[in-house]
């Protein structure tokens, strides 16, 4: 027998909605559950929850209610509690401050109450961009070093200054680690001979600015001489004489002395004769180039036969270097001469203003150094002579060093020459070790840039500026004992090899230093065409009897490229 479903009398309110409020209605209504609650609502709310089956009743961490809690909403948000709350509710304003109406007016009333807060405002955002701004240069300096320094260094893996020959026995590798505790402190060196001859620097060089910018001109007609150390005659007269046992010049001192600085690679011959030291760079070397964006992190072109190659930009490079040092002069035919003539030059033929000095320092109580050291000039300052050394730096391209040259020379100098000291570092440090090493009084930098980033023939100079070397040596950190540490050290190591021929090589893709052991005839017989029948010495195409490189002017790029390739 199945039981009917019984609902209840349902009480009758005559005096409106809901249930009636007597006492006698509600006990005759006895059958209806205990413990309901009744929600009022309006007609025009929406209706909540009856009753909730789904709540789960054995929570053993909520108290139990005295309610049944099927029925207990006073959580639910769909009945709110109590009338005088939702009176006092407030919405939190989330809209922007009020735009300023611009004006003193609006300044001096508002400035109690809404500047405060816009100042709070203003420096979370600036919080924020700062945060967004680092974050996004952490992000380019990972893929910098991720992606782009890779590529360019697995690219000069496989360039080496010199050919490693099969036969050619290394004997000792040396990291840059060791070289950076080294030091030694030498005596100021003695002059022992002057040679050349030097014009006076202009002036108004000082005052060229990219407003008034000045075209470089070309010289055709003087000779430049990047003579070796044995090939020079007056150090094969004071070896003969025993003026010391060390011999070299300032581009290869300099080359030892900044070697930690390197990035691409380099070899400097080392010949031992007797008790002598004779340090010689290879005919062709790419010592007698100049490096541009050796230390940068951004990427050049690799193909050779591009004007923004590393090799076509150390070419133009050192054209412009040579033609520089000889625009800035006072050419009145006004020289100042000193000893003996240039000893590289012959008779009649014109050359350029350069004058050596072959200095000796003591290396030891029995060990002397001589090396030949150059300067480009000379000024006169308060009746006594200084000696400048004159170099320039050349901008190929801004998008390659960021700054722009014409736009930030006149007013941020100091971020132009920051920047060069992160892209140049090696080259720098090299220019500011030979001023020191040659005494120099005052060293001028030239900012030269091409005419257009395309056209590598011709440019414009928009700076000069002179610093004296021991201040710019401090500022890019060149520590003097430390340069002449490393020269001491690699003397001592090559003073214990036999007599012999000896190669120091820059390893291309590792911060360190190799030394080989090569036949006696290496690196002679590279470039014979046809042996000479004073001194049986061959000397490559474009060089005189000394040695000497004559500068055929940069008329023509291809020409250029053509000439060191040869």
């Amino acid at each position: 027998m199945v039981g009917g479903f019984e609902v209840g009398a349902v009480p009758y309110n005559p005096d409106g909605w809901g249930p009636p409020e007597s006492t006698a209605t509600l006990a005759a209504s006895s059958n209806l559950p205990l413990n309901v609650p009744f929600a009022p609502f309006s007609r025009s709310d929406k209706l909540g929850r009856i009753a909730d089956w789904t709540r789960t009743m054995n929570n053993p961490g909520r108290p139990k209610a005295a309610s049944d809690s099927v029925f207990d909403f006073t959580n639910d948000d769909s009945f709110p509690a109590n009338a005088d709350e939702d009176m006092s509710f407030r919405l939190v304003d989330g809209k922007p401050p009020p735009r300023p109406k611009f004006g003193p007016k609006w300044r001096f009333n508002q400035q109690r109450t809404q500047l405060p807060q816009r100042r709070d405002e203003e420096v979370e955002a600036r919080k924020r961009e700062a945060e967004k701004e680092r974050a996004r240069r952490d992000r380019l300096y990972n893929l910098n070093r991720s992606n782009v320094n890779a590529t360019r260094r697995e690219a000069a893996v496989f360039k080496s200054s010199v050919e490693i020959q099969p036969e050619w026995n290394m004997l000792d590798q040396i990291p840059f680690s060791t070289f950076s505790k080294l030091s030694f402190s030498v005596a100021e060196p003695e002059d022992l001979l002057l040679c050349g001859g030097l014009e006076f620097y202009d002036r108004t060089n000082d005052r060229i600015t990219p407003k008034n910018e000045r075209r470089l001109e070309r010289f055709k007609n003087r000779n430049f001489f990047k003579v070796t150390t044995t090939d020079d005659p007056v150090i094969r007269r004071l070896a003969n004489e025993d003026k010391a046992t060390v011999f070299a010049t300032d581009a290869i001192l300099s080359t030892l002395m900044c070697a930690t600085r390197s990035v691409y690679s380099w070899d400097i011959v080392v010949q031992r004769v007797g008790n002598k030291l004779f340090f010689d760079k290879r005919d062709g070397s790419q010592l007698d180039l100049l490096a541009v964006h050796e230390t940068s992190q951004e990427p050049l072109p690799e193909a050779k036969d591009d004007i923004n190659s590393a090799y076509s930009l150390s070419v133009e490079a050192a054209y412009i270097n040579q033609n520089f040092s000889q625009q800035v002069l006072v050419r009145d035919g006004n020289k100042v001469a000193f000893d003996e003539p240039n000893p590289f030059a012959n008779e009649g033929e014109e050359v350029a203003s350069v004058a050596y000095r072959y200095r000796r320092w003591k290396l030891d109580d029995d060990m002397y150094l001589v090396a030949r050291c150059e300067v480009q000039s000379v000024m006169e300052v308060n009746k006594q002579r200084s000696f400048l050394t004159l170099n320039a730096l050349n901008e190929f391209d801004s998008k390659y060093s960021g700054v722009d040259w014409r736009q930030k020379l006149e007013t941020q100098r100091g971020a132009v020459l920051a920047t060069e000291l992160k892209n140049n570092a090696n080259k720098l440090a090299k220019w500011t070790a030979q001023a020191l090493l040659a005494s120099a009084d005052m060293m001028k930098l030239g900012y030269v840039s091409r005419v257009h980033p395309r056209d590598h023939f011709n440019h414009v100079i928009l700076a000069v500026v002179g610093y004296k070397p021991k201040d710019f040596a401090a500022q890019i950190n060149l520590n003097t004992s430390n340069m002449w540490g490393i020269v001491k050290s690699i003397v001592d190591l090559c003073m214990k090899l036999n007599e012999g021929k000896y190669v120091l090589v820059k390893d291309p893709s590792k911060p360190q230093v190799r030394i080989y052991e090569v036949p006696a005839d290496a690196f002679e017989n590279d470039y014979v065409e046809e042996p000479l029948a004073e001194e049986d010495q061959v000397q490559p195409p474009g060089e005189d009897e000394n040695g000497a490189t004559a500068n055929a002017g940069t008329d023509d790029a291809a020409e250029k490229v053509d000439a060191a390739q040869a």
